[in-house]
């Protein structure tokens, strides 16, 4: 090693990098580079400059800093996060940088510019354990900072790092870029009070306790509920506790109601694993912590012959259970509360309930509610999007509305809700079906699918995404879409009701008018107030030839004073010779229009 230069010293590092890079790189690899390149130049090089900071290498994603002191270091990379969080706020939520930041006090091996050694090591794992926009510290930089910046720190207590020997105590500094109440449980138990609930529902997911005799399945249990945490933090709708701070009640007896007031949840998710032989058993359940009471609990039995596939099928099935599952609880609740009480949220909630009920009556009490909604909180969409659904819904299917006026006001609010939060799936799932039903079927498309890349498993998105691959001449591709709709959430009414009938008219455009008669009497059966179903139960009837049979439906049909108006006017969303089509089953089920 001669002609170069060794040395030890003591150096604040550190290590970060940027989450989902290989994504971002997938979805856009130039801009991306230059997006990244665009941050280094005007926000990150110049605070570690500011900050005497010494970029030791970068590598890709990542990049090592060395710092004279871990005041410098912390002070920096709380500077970095925060500019990174207003950068961030006008992106998309698929097309943000978001760095993760672990810093380290320790000797570290200098060689050439270089350096190497276990100090090096903690900050990069510190980087790993990091969520996307937040720092973690090891105990020795939190001791060092803690009474001299004007920060509060969340304890996430002792964590195993890997090729670590011991555990170690792990900070995470609190910044503006997270939310308070992921608090992790040390500091909340040291408070010794409860957590004030999110205005949204909260969810934690504790470590799955492994059941059986054998350590080797402690990383399969480990596996299922760090998989159910990524895919929940998917949903918009819910708030999902970070893994590092529900993880801090593994192998402990645990009281839910305990839990849900240390990390300030309304549920929380419980699971075991039992392995026999080369079978595996996978039971969960989720709780409502105030009261205890069992919101959801199955159980999962499967063959261990490919142990990562059995991991992700459970953890997606256990994702697809309980977001319904808490949906459904949420309106309960709402339901129960005198309407002078109501905060936005529940206001939201009651909104939803009425809406389901697809009546004049309840649309209009529904429209009073999410116009509450808007009046109590003007940042949160839901209360635009829901008014968008009963503007559009109410001159669809009652005479209160010119069609036309509220599809253009129905397709403003939708834009608001999508403006206030880029990462809204119910809204950009709503805004594709209005674009759709105003026969802008690439407009849909491209909402649509943007709604799938932040949520992959939101079955309203599917389904919007199948209807308009139906109408614009794609019917077995868009009844694929509509299938995985159904297979994600097997259980709202409402969403089964348009979806049967999406699948009606699909086989009605191919001619298979069996099949479409089929999936129309499935959404009678689904929703028997809802008039629309009778219209296509009545033309594939008609084109069948049972004529009798026909009349009924298409008597019920023209019951819903706006039916003729709808017919006569083609629907924008079908194609001139489907909407010649639909008038041809009509009239052979008798219509005279």
């Amino acid at each position: 090693m001669s002609g170069e230069r060794v040395e030890r010293r003591l150096a604040a590092i550190l290590a970060a990098d940027v989450a989902g890079y290989s994504r971002l790189m997938g979805q856009d690899e130039a801009g991306t580079l230059s997006r990244l390149r665009t941050h280094r130049r005007e926000l990150i090089d110049p605070r570690i400059a500011e900050h005497k900071g010494r970029i030791v290498k970068t590598t890709g994603d990542g990049i090592l800093i060395e710092f004279p002191s871990v005041v410098e270091a912390v002070t920096c990379a709380v500077a970095v996060q925060e500019g990174m969080a207003e950068r961030n706020a006008t992106i998309a939520v698929e097309q943000r940088i978001e760095f993760r930041v672990g810093i380290n006090l320790g000797d570290v091996i200098v060689e050439d510019g270089d350096i190497h050694g276990d100090g090096v090591n903690v900050a990069a794992r510190l980087e790993a354990l990091a969520e996307p926009s937040s720092i973690c510290l090891s105990a020795v930089v939190h001791d060092q900072v803690r009474d001299k910046l004007d920060l509060a720190f969340d304890d996430l207590g002792d964590q195993a790092l890997k090729n670590i020997a011991r555990p170690m105590r792990v900070y995470r500094v609190r910044t503006g870029t997270q939310v308070p109440a992921s608090l992790g449980l040390r500091t909340a138990v040291m408070q010794s009070s409860a957590l004030a609930l999110p205005d949204k529902p909260s969810v934690a997911v504790l470590p799955f306790a492994n059941m059986t005799s054998d350590p080797e399945q402690e990383f399969l249990a480990d596996g299922i509920a760090e998989d159910v945490i990524t895919a929940l933090s998917r949903y918009p709708s819910l708030f999902v506790i970070a893994r590092n701070s529900s993880f801090t009640y593994r192998g402990r007896a645990v009281d839910v109601k305990q839990v849900g007031a240390e990390l300030g949840v309304r549920y929380v998710l419980e699971g075991s694993l039992r392995k026999s032989g080369n079978r595996v058993r996978v039971s969960a359940q989720l709780v409502e912590a105030e009261t205890g009471k069992h919101v959801w609990a199955e159980r999962y039995d499967r063959d261990l012959a490919d142990i990562f596939a059995v991991q992700d099928e459970i953890a997606e099935a256990v994702t697809i259970a309980i977001a319904p599952a808490i949906a459904e609880a949420e309106r309960q609740r709402a339901m129960r509360k005198p309407p002078g009480s109501l905060d936005a949220w529940a206001a939201y909630q009651r909104g939803l309930w009425h809406l389901s009920k697809t009546s004049a009556e309840d649309n209009a009490l529904a429209e009073t509610f999410f116009q509450r909604t808007i009046d109590l909180d003007a940042n949160f969409g839901g209360g635009y999007c829901g008014l968008a659904t009963v503007l559009h819904q109410g001159a669809r299917l009652f005479p209160t509305r010119d069609l036309r006026e509220a599809q253009d006001s129905a397709e403003r609010l939708a834009r608001q809700a999508v403006a206030l939060d880029a990462g809204d799936t119910e809204a950009r799932a709503r805004l594709a079906l209005l674009l759709m039903q105003r026969g802008d079927h690439e407009g849909a498309r491209a909402e649509a699918q943007r709604a799938l890349a932040i949520s992959p498993n939101f079955a309203r998105a599917h389904g919007v995404l199948g209807a308009t691959l139906i109408f614009s001449g794609w019917p077995e591709e868009g009844l694929a879409s509509i299938a995985n709709s159904i297979r994600l959430d097997p259980r709202d009414a409402e969403l089964m009701t348009i979806r049967w009938l999406w699948i009606s008219q699909a086989h009605y455009f191919t001619r298979d008018y069996a099949a479409a008669l089929d999936a129309a009497e499935q959404a009678v059966r689904t929703s028997p107030d809802y008039p629309t179903s009778y219209r296509w139960v009545a033309a594939a009837l008609g084109q069948l030839g049972r004529t009798e049979e026909a009349k009924d439906a298409l008597a019920k049909a023209i019951a819903v004073p706006a039916f003729d108006l709808h017919v006569r006017r083609r629907m924008p969303w079908i194609q001139p010779h489907d909407h010649a089509h639909v008038l041809e089953g009509l009239r052979k089920a008798g219509w005279e229009g």
